[in-house]
């Protein structure tokens, strides 16, 4: 679990640096407006607050990738035992979805 946190965070974080530059590349804090009205925050709390958007968003669809890329094993197997199954389910006891 620890290794799938990170397959999504750090590139998130990476994309989120890379995207943030190239942003602020074109855009000042200074003059931007939200729903017309300035920000009224530091040019520091503004870039970090688009920083953190853009990890948010860059981990959303690092998390996507990772959910689409499992196997039909991963998502078809059984957490139960054959014994724990509920009754009337049909692989209680061939035990055939789990290894």
């Amino acid at each position: 679990m620890k290794q799938r946190i990170m397959w999504v965070l750090w590139p998130a974080f990476v994309v989120a640096a890379v995207t943030e530059v190239l942003f602020f590349a074109f855009f000042d804090p200074g003059e931007m407006l939200f729903f017309g009205n300035p920000l009224e925050l530091s040019a520091t709390a503004t870039y970090s607050l688009f920083f953190f958007f853009f990890w948010v968003m860059g981990a959303c669809s690092s998390a996507l990738t990772c959910f689409l890329q499992r196997s039909p094993f991963e998502v078809n197997r059984c957490p139960l035992e054959p014994e724990g199954r509920p009754a009337g389910c049909p692989k209680r006891l061939s035990g055939a979805c789990c290894d």
